[in-house]
């Protein structure tokens, strides 16, 4: 018998349709739970007592325009499934709102472990730990250093202008999530527009890339999958390091920070300025006004955050965590005016 539907993901339509499309048909009842620890798209791990998938689907009610993007999200990691960048295998995705309200995928279930918080960064020992720091970079490097046209994204993005494209859209998903006036949110906005980069080479990108949004297999410290590909896109490589910064360090102090650990304060693990070494070193690339890209990770941040804060003033959240997230955004607004300023370590190159 099937189990009781998790919100956003009605077990009798889905056991319905992945019967139909799955080679075989399902083996037994399917079952779902919602993984925890997610703050934007819905995830669950399925089974049907003998395979384990992994379904996606945007979340319940207000979502962010692009950000959301099940089709997109999909269609990246199929293209990368031959790269060195490891990323589940796509089973199914699924356009028909019809099934379960909303487009979404099921993908492979990849065995490993996700690290989210800093007392799971503190059971690795300090070797385990620069091992991963070392992949969880050279992944990244791998991904910046592939030809769009080579894996079938010629069309997946435009480069060009895309970083000035970027901070309009941001500072656009920020207004439609206005349920409140934040301190400095839109100046940070202004500035950055004011001061847009010229990037040096058009890759391809997460969006989202940081330590909790991978699997790894910690048997042999790698990157076994890299996950939650709904933001990527061709454009300028740093915007990636600049988030992949934030996630890493950019919370060290922060009060009331529940969204993740800070791997970069943890021994063994790489500190922030190691981190862009790393990513120099590998692949080559000048990270010329590092400021200005951590700059707009935290506004891209706040933004996000602010969206969340915005559903669960509407009580469209699905989980726990959420009445917290609001508390952040300020202080991350304050954070990224201060690295604006200058205020990082010295790594122009």
């Amino acid at each position: 018998m099937t189990s009781p539907s998790p919100a956003g993901a009605d077990l009798v339509a889905l056991a319905l349709y992945l019967d139909d499309v799955l080679e075989g048909g399902l083996r037994g009842p399917l079952n779902a739970d919602l993984i925890a620890g997610g703050r934007s798209n819905l995830t669950y791990f399925l089974t049907d007592g003998h395979t384990r998938w992994v379904l996606r689907r945007p979340p319940l009610g207000h979502v962010l325009d692009r950000a959301h993007d099940m089709g997109r999200e999909a269609r990246v990691m199929s293209a990368l499934a031959a790269t060195p960048v490891p990323v589940p295998h796509i089973v199914t995705t699924c356009a028909d709102p019809d099934v379960l309200g909303a487009p979404f995928f099921v993908m492979e279930h990849v065995e490993g472990q996700v690290l989210r918080t800093d007392s799971d960064f503190k059971t690795l020992s300090p070797e385990a730990a620069q091992l991963i720091a070392e992949d969880f970079i050279d992944v990244l490097a791998a991904l910046h250093q592939l030809l769009p046209a080579d894996v079938g994204l010629t069309d997946f993005g435009r480069p060009e202008g895309f970083a000035t494209r970027q901070v309009r859209l941001w500072a656009r998903q920020r207004e439609n999530s206005w349920v409140r006036d934040v301190p400095g949110m839109t100046e940070l906005g202004a500035a950055l527009a004011e001061e847009v980069p010229s990037p040096a080479t058009a890759s391809i990108i997460h969006g989202d890339y940081r330590l909790d949004n991978m699997v790894l297999s910690l048997a042999d410290q790698r990157v076994a999958a890299v996950l939650d590909w709904e933001l990527a896109t061709v454009g300028d490589p740093l915007m990636d390091l600049g988030l992949a910064y934030v996630y890493w360090i950019g919370w060290a102090g922060m009060d009331g920070n529940v969204v993740g650990g800070t791997p970069g304060m943890i021994p063994g693990f790489f500190n922030g300025q190691e981190l862009v070494d790393r990513y120099r070193t590998v692949t080559g690339f000048g990270v010329e006004r590092f400021d200005w890209y951590v700059a707009f990770a935290f506004f891209k941040v706040a933004v996000l955050l602010e969206g969340i804060h915005c559903r669960y003033t509407q009580g469209l959240t699905v989980g726990e965590g959420f009445d917290e997230i609001g508390q952040m955004v300020p202080e991350l607004i304050e954070r990224g005016c201060d690295a604006l300023g200058g205020s990082l370590f010295a790594n122009r190159a």
